[in-house]
């Protein structure tokens, strides 16, 4: 064999070797097989688990169970489709049809701006404008005339108008006030959850709010 081929043996015996070392899992070599092939071990991609509301400056909110959306027994003699507002109890009910509504957690109006009575949906919005109302100004000069609508408007992703009232089914970006008496009228919900009934109810839509003195039957009422 000439010198060459003598030398080429060699080189080719030497880079096996070099190799066998590299897999071995024995002594300071066991982190080799991450540093020649990292995507041997690394771990399957995770799925990112849902998110939580949360209010505008971040805080992550953990609902109550009862006032996340849920399918319930739910008694009524009101056509499927229509939207009640269990106001007390800070509920509002999608009518679906064979004793059983869906339920979702609201906020509603504070002590003195509760209301109640049968209106219909005359108008829906994504990422509504907000103009706050003459009265609501006069309450609290300080509020803004306008505001374009995106994640930081008080109306949060959907709103749903009703009738020729001031009042509103609306997303909010503090859900942190779901399931208290907190608004000065309207009815509010998390924007996932107002997203998710905005997706069900149509302008025509008919809305029945509770007075505060009427409570649903909690025999009518039971989560599934």
């Amino acid at each position: 064999m000439s010198n060459s081929a003598r030398l080429n043996s060699r080189l080719v015996a030497a880079a096996l070797g070099a190799l066998a070392v590299g897999f071995s899992f024995t002594g300071s070599a066991a982190a080799a097989p991450v540093q020649l092939f990292p995507f041997i071990l690394s771990p399957p991609p995770q799925v990112a688990p849902q998110a939580q509301p949360s209010d505008d400056d971040g805080t992550v909110v953990e609902m109550p169970a009862r006032l996340k959306r849920q399918v319930v027994n739910y008694a009524t003699r009101e056509a499927p489709g229509t939207v009640i507002i269990d106001t007390p109890n800070t509920y509002l009910y999608y009518v679906l049809g064979g004793g059983q509504a869906i339920r979702y957690g609201i906020g509603v109006g504070r002590e003195g701006f509760t209301w109640s009575g049968v209106q219909t949906i005359t108008r829906k919005a994504e990422w509504p404008d907000w103009t706050p109302p003459a009265q609501m100004i006069a309450r609290q000069p300080y509020l803004p005339r306008y505001m374009a609508g995106g994640p930081g408007n008080p109306l949060g992703a959907r709103a749903m108008y009703l009738g020729g009232t001031i009042y509103r089914i609306h997303g909010t970006n503090a859900p942190h006030t779901i399931g208290t008496h907190v608004s000065s009228g309207c009815l509010r919900l998390t924007n996932e959850d107002v997203t998710d009934l905005y997706s069900r109810v149509n302008v025509g839509t008919k809305v029945i709010v509770l007075p505060m003195d009427r409570r649903a039957d909690n025999t009518m009422d039971k989560r599934t």
